[in-house]
């Protein structure tokens, strides 16, 4: 564990994440709508839905950026939206966050990029951080770019560098958004298999927020549907396969014929 103060973990019957009747508006425009959500340790959860409808907002309430208008957010039984900002910093140095993007500092190289959270949140020396930069590298097998820029890099490659800076402070939750984004199907899948390889080896939890469905079944013990604002069906993921929801149903087959085009609730923003 990191040097960064943790707080005691809960029972381990406690569900890690927790949502409770959650809602968020901004001024009259509804995001979500009395969402009840728990996730327990050890699985990847996959939340999944069209564009706009509140994945990437529900990761964002669940880092505290957001806070509900309705309801409470818990992280290991602790309400997030009452956490001041020092508990709630603290309380962010259990939970690993790959961007959509990648979202690393250009103008620093790989090592320093890894480097950065322990430099700012631990007192661990030199030797000790590149230590730790060689070892997450090693996980994703990307030893060999600690000098690259990340302009020097792929995609997949950059994708890569993310996950393992998310591990740097050996989180108990990783939150993934839209890992897939931009990357063709052999990397896809391979940034999946690094999901599923990682958060088994050091027994982290995944929320993963995606709308690509080879994805989304390759990497899910348990998947949720996100659609105008609720949590529509909460199942494992051959139930979703079969499932008798019509929008459900849709959704996963991307048919065009349905009740979500019927419906014109398709949004532009995510």
């Amino acid at each position: 564990m990191s040097d960064a103060t943790a707080a005691s973990p809960a029972g381990s019957d406690t569900p890690l994440v927790e949502m409770a009747n959650v809602s968020l508006a901004f001024d009259e425009k509804v995001i979500l709508r009395d969402v009840n959500l728990t996730v327990a340790r050890g699985e990847r959860l996959v939340i999944m839905g069209q564009s706009g409808s509140g994945k990437s907002t529900t990761l964002r309430l669940i880092l505290g950026i957001l806070r509900p208008t309705g309801g409470a957010v818990k992280f290991n039984g602790r309400e997030i939206n009452r956490m001041d900002r020092v508990k709630l910093n603290r309380m962010r140095t259990r939970i690993g966050m790959v961007y959509q993007y990648s979202a690393l500092i250009s103008s620093l190289n790989v090592r320093d990029n890894l480097a950065l959270p322990l430099e700012e949140l631990t007192r661990k020396s030199r030797e000790e951080i590149d230590a730790l930069v060689a070892e997450k590298l090693g996980l994703v097998g990307m030893e060999d770019t600690q000098d690259y820029l990340p302009s020097e890099l792929s995609g997949g490659m950059r994708k890569r560098i993310s996950l393992a800076r998310a591990l740097m402070l050996d989180p108990e939750l990783i939150l993934f958004d839209e890992p897939s984004a931009g990357l063709d199907p052999v990397i896809s899948s391979v940034i999946d298999e690094l999901i599923i390889g990682l958060t088994e080896k050091t027994g982290a939890t995944s929320i993963i927020v995606t709308h690509e469905m080879e994805s989304a079944f390759r990497v899910a013990t348990r998947m949720a549907m996100l659609y105008q604002g609720k949590i529509i069906q909460e199942d494992k993921p051959e139930r979703f396969r079969r499932s008798p929801n019509e929008v459900v149903a849709q959704f996963v087959s991307g048919s065009t014929e349905g009740p979500i085009l019927e419906t014109g609730s398709l949004q532009k923003s995510k």
